[in-house]
């Protein structure tokens, strides 16, 4: 692949931009080299803008919310990259993976960056793709970073762990049940945010916020920020500016507090423990000895003839 032009790159220079997450995305491992020597140039330029989470069940208008909240804050002045997470298939539907379209509006203001996740990678998977993926957005002068992921499982955690405000969008229904969203996600959002709050689910919406607002006190929250629950109708473009309002009161706070960037050493640090159990763990599988013995361990913990932890240490001891 040919030279990234670091200075173009710096300028907003959507083509090196885009190239140079084309680089990262690769799985050659020559790739991986050049990609991180980009990011150790790039380093001092991320780190400025704001990275908001935005997940959802399917059907809760995550693509719609993102446009309309996108274009306000482009009208604001503000540079918007959005990235997607799904380490799903393609075909489970319900992210941007292939639906770009749906954000039409959107993508083709030149103030506005959008990209899909790649299908899962090798080390770190989406997830180490995405967290590259938003430093060369920061570096190319992109103030907002918007981190979508479809509402299913481990991605949420995954997107929580590299943002600084997570925002799980629900539906109005009376609230009896969670959506198929885990409380351990509800535990993670920063805000709930009930969108769809237009014509007749308007007094549902509402509900909806009561029930989840008094769901929210019984859940402790150890840190500055009470998480709030907010209606909007992003088809309407009602109460997004309220929504932006909140996210900005959510900085100050994290700020005056010396959460914000104590938030994100904590994540970095978090990620490099993640990944350096990755590599431990490749290195271990493609050892030889490890190899061979692996098989007649496993059949022995499964046939009750060894514990699990003498099989793993056998294995450990090979190396």
């Amino acid at each position: 692949m040919s030279q990234i032009d670091l200075e173009q790159l710096r300028q907003g220079n959507r083509r090196a931009l885009a190239k140079a997450i084309t680089l990262v995305e690769s799985k050659l491992d020559s790739h991986r080299e050049q990609a991180q020597s980009v990011l150790e140039h790039i380093l001092p330029a991320s780190g400025n803008s704001l990275r908001i989470g935005i997940s959802g069940i399917p059907g809760v208008g995550k693509s719609t919310f993102i446009e309309t909240f996108g274009l306000y804050l482009i009208e604001q002045g503000k540079k918007v990259a959005v990235l997607a997470v799904d380490p799903s298939s393609p075909l489970a539907g319900g992210s941007i993976l292939g639906d770009k379209t749906r954000m039409e509006i959107l993508s083709r203001s030149d103030r506005a960056f959008i990209r899909p996740s790649p299908s899962e990678g090798a080390l770190g998977g989406v997830a180490q793709k995405t967290r590259e993926t938003m430093l060369l957005c920061e570096a190319a002068g992109y103030d907002v970073i918007l981190v979508e992921t479809v509402g299913v499982g481990q991605s949420e955690f995954e997107v929580a762990g590299m943002v600084d405000f997570f925002m799980v969008l629900m539906l109005p229904n009376a609230g009896d049940e969670l959506q198929g969203i885990k409380k351990g996600i509800i535990e993670l959002a920063d805000a709930l945010i009930i969108n769809k709050a237009d014509g007749e689910s308007l007094n549902l919406a509402e509900q909806t916020r009561r029930h989840y607002e008094n769901a929210m006190h019984l859940l402790r929250h150890t840190s500055f920020w009470t998480p709030r629950v907010m209606t909007c109708s992003a088809q309407e473009n009602k109460n997004i500016v309220e929504v932006w309002g909140m996210i900005s009161d959510y900085q100050l706070d994290a700020i005056n507090n010396n959460v914000f960037y104590q938030k994100r050493c904590s994540q970095n640090r978090q990620w490099m423990r993640t990944l350096l159990s990755e590599m431990l763990e490749l290195k271990l599988r493609s050892n030889a000895e490890v190899k061979s013995r692996l098989p007649e361990l496993e059949q022995k913990v499964m046939a009750g003839e060894t514990t699990a932890y003498i099989a793993a240490k056998t294995l450990i001891d090979l190396v």
